[in-house]
């Protein structure tokens, strides 16, 4: 295991060490909280990319997921089963084939993201008060600024 740089603050350190527990925490709490078809998180990770990204082969989905070109395909058969995602011929290459969501893929993500939100929305709703959810919006500010460096 390396150490990490002398240098850096000892209030640093413990915030990133609690950012990173905190945020893997959130992340399983919105995926208990919306994942009611049983997707696998690689299978939604690869469905969610595909709304973000747009039409993409597979092995271009695999590279991007960072996981073999077999694994990929076997999370895409699964998605492909369930209606959540569709194939056509890229027009560029038509010995290539481009995935993209379907309206019943779309339909899953934003049901999945809204039911996300409205946990969230009601936790803060119901747990917080008004100046503790202002000091989240600001503490969230100044983490959304470690995404553009």
């Amino acid at each position: 295991m390396t150490e990490i740089d002398p240098a850096v603050s000892e209030s640093a350190v413990r915030a990133a060490r609690e950012v990173r527990v905190v945020v893997g925490r959130l992340r399983r709490r919105f995926r208990e909280t919306y994942d009611t078809e049983g997707l696998t998180p690689s299978q939604t990770s690869a469905l969610s990319r595909l709304s973000k990204t747009g039409p993409a082969s597979a092995s271009d989905l695999a590279a991007a997921e960072r996981v073999r070109p077999q694994s990929m395909a076997a999370t895409l058969a699964v998605l492909e089963e369930r209606g959540l995602i569709q194939r056509r011929r890229d027009p560029g290459d038509g010995r290539r084939q481009l995935l993209s969501v379907s309206e019943t893929g779309q339909a899953y993500l934003e049901d999945k993201r809204r039911a996300g939100e409205e946990w969230l929305a009601r936790a803060l709703e119901d747990d917080y008060t008004e100046d503790e959810r202002q000091t989240i919006i600001e503490a969230l500010a100044l983490l959304d600024r470690l995404t553009r460096r």
